[in-house]
C-alpha cells in the first residue's frame, strides 16, 4: 500500500517520536536503528523538514526532531511528501477514466476501502501510534 520511502518516512518519525525530551537523532543513529540506508533516509529526513513534519538543527548535537507535537501530525502528514493516501486513485482495473457515473466492475467496493483508508491516514497521529 505505502511505497518503501513512505514506509521508511513514517518508522522514522515514529522513533524520532519515542526520542525522550524529545531529543534530535542524527541520521546516521536513526538509520542504524532503523536499518535502512543512511543516505537514502537522511533525503527522506530532509523531505519531511520541507513538509514541515520535522525540523533539523547542524552540528554535533544537531538531528531531526518533530516539527511540532506528536498529537499535531497525521500519518497523512507524513506520508503525503511521498505518497498520495486520500483515495483519489487511479482505477483499480486500469480504465482511464472510472467514477460513480461510468464505474467498472470494482469501482463500489474499492471506493469504499479507499475511503476508510484515506480517512485513516487522515485521523490517526503519530501519537496515536506512539502509545
Amino acid at each position: 500500500m505505502l511505497s518503501q520511502t513512505a514506509e521508511y518516512a513514517l518508522r522514522a518519525v515514529l522513533a524520532i517520536a519515542a526520542q525522550p525530551n524529545g531529543d534530535p537523532l542524527g541520521a546516521g543513529q536513526l538509520a542504524a536503528r532503523l536499518r535502512i540506508p543512511q543516505n537514502y533516509l537522511s533525503k527522506t529526513l530532509h523531505r519531511l523538514a520541507r513538509a514541515g513534519v520535522l525540523e533539523s538543527t547542524r552540528g554535533k548535537l544537531g538531528g531531526f526532531r518533530l516539527a511540532v507535537p506528536a498529537e499535531r501530525i497525521t500519518l497523512q502528514q507524513v506520508v503525503a511528501p511521498f505518497d498520495d493516501v486520500t483515495g483519489r486513485s487511479e482505477c483499480l482495473l486500469g480504465r482511464p477514466v472510472c467514477s460513480d457515473r461510468t464505474a467498472c466492475a470494482a469501482h463500489g467496493r474499492w471506493k469504499e476501502v479507499a475511503e476508510q483508508t484515506s480517512r485513516f491516514f487522515r485521523e490517526t497521529t503519530i501519537a496515536d501510534l506512539s502509545d
